[in-house]
């Protein structure tokens, strides 16, 4: 098959703020797709996305997955590299302990302390009436809950949003945004070296449990900085804009609200199809060891394929009407979070405060309205800088 091309600069802000006839014409025009704007393949469809997220083998992630060679050199290798950016065996001896505090039997103990938190920010905002949706309301449990367990010195908490942010800019191409996340970067990576290290950690917090790790033999010590960005990055952004995206979902669709406020069990499945709706990372890249075929389309070995999370999501080959709310949709499978051995360590977090959150806002209020968002611009992550919303609480708190 002829190798499918598209001149789509998904780096575009016009293309940034909407994305999505974008990715469907790049669904329509090929399984993989070659981008000429940035010489690398694009894989869109459902399917195919599934696959290779699936495929550690074949589509590595241990050279990286940013799109440019000096960032994946940077963040990969011995000594660098974290869970996302390493294959087995040692992705397996990381994985066990970067994953330990975020798995469903060890979140139990904070459960209690999340909904206690959701349950005092709803209150904060149905007194005050109208709020930033993301300052006052999404970025609360993440920044106050998670900051808190990964115990950075204080200097280094103030930074994680800001390091956080640069980090999944410098993962796409090198644009404006790109090259302005580099200083960051190495100021991130410093800190990490010098200044997030044992004595100035937080006593059994999740950062100090790393060194105590490396201690026991469970991985090496050189590897430590490497696996403090794993809490420091990817921690936070997603699981606040994927709130964010939650919130301006149902604001907009009151009839959904209704349909939660008359039955609790649809939660988890307005969470999911939030997330479904609007992924909050749109990409990341993976690099191909073997010539890989997509339906007739060869992508060579030794080339670079970006996973369009957000055009999977919405891909008609998948989902009925995917351009549609419906938080009865059985969305279980949807990919925001990723797939395979890859799969965010952090979802069962982000799930639980976006479940607490939720259910606090259905306790005290009737309904919402979210105003035009503020857009965020990052190369990699999608999600929103302000967010206006005007809440309705009820006549009394419910029991």
């Amino acid at each position: 098959m002829t190798r499918p091309e598209s001149d789509i600069d998904l780096f575009d802000i016009r293309v940034m703020e909407n994305p999505y006839p974008a990715y469907r014409e790049l669904r329509d025009c090929g399984p993989a797709v070659w981008l000429t704007a940035h010489d690398v393949w694009c894989i869109p469809r459902y399917a195919d996305v599934r696959r290779v997220l699936r495929d550690h083998t074949t589509f590595t992630t241990a050279k990286g997955v940013a799109m440019d060679p000096a960032v994946n050199e940077a963040t990969s290798g011995p000594g660098r590299a974290n869970s996302l950016t390493s294959d087995p065996p040692l992705h397996e001896q990381i994985r066990r302990v970067t994953a330990a505090p975020l798995l469903p039997k060890a979140l139990k103990e904070i459960k209690d302390e999340i909904e206690d938190r959701a349950r005092a920010l709803v209150d904060d905002i149905c007194a005050r009436g109208q709020v930033d949706g993301m300052s006052d309301v999404a970025e609360v449990l993440p920044m106050t809950v998670v900051s808190e367990l990964v115990g950075l010195p204080d200097n280094g908490k103030e930074s994680m949003r800001r390091w956080a942010a640069a980090t999944f800019d410098a993962m796409g191409p090198m644009n404006e945004r790109g090259k302005a996340a580099i200083p960051q970067i190495r100021e991130l990576h410093e800190f990490c070296r010098t200044e997030a290290v044992p004595g100035r950690l937080k006593p059994g917090r999740w950062a100090d449990r790393l060194f105590a790790a490396a201690e026991r033999g469970e991985v090496p010590v050189d590897q430590c900085p490497g696996l403090m960005r794993e809490y420091i990055g990817p921690s936070l952004d997603t699981t606040i804009f994927g709130t964010g995206h939650l919130l301006r979902l149902l604001g907009e669709h009151p009839e959904q609200w209704q349909l939660l406020k008359q039955d609790r069990s649809l939660v988890p499945g307005a969470i999911n199809e939030a997330l479904r709706m609007e992924a909050p990372i749109r990409l990341f890249s993976r690099y191909v060891r073997e010539d890989a075929d997509f339906d007739g389309v060869t992508v060579p070995a030794g080339d670079r394929l970006l996973v369009l999370y957000g055009s999977a999501n919405r891909d008609e080959r998948k989902w009925d009407d995917p351009d549609t709310f419906d938080i009865t949709r059985k969305a279980g499978d949807q990919l925001a979070f990723g797939v395979g051995i890859h799969t965010c360590s952090g979802l069962h977090l982000a799930k639980m405060e976006m479940s607490a959150l939720l259910t606090a806002l259905l306790d005290r209020l009737d309904g919402f309205e979210v105003g035009e968002p503020e857009w965020a611009w990052n190369n990699t992550l999608r999600g929103y800088a302000r967010l206006p919303m005007t809440v309705r609480p009820s006549a009394a708190p419910s029991a």
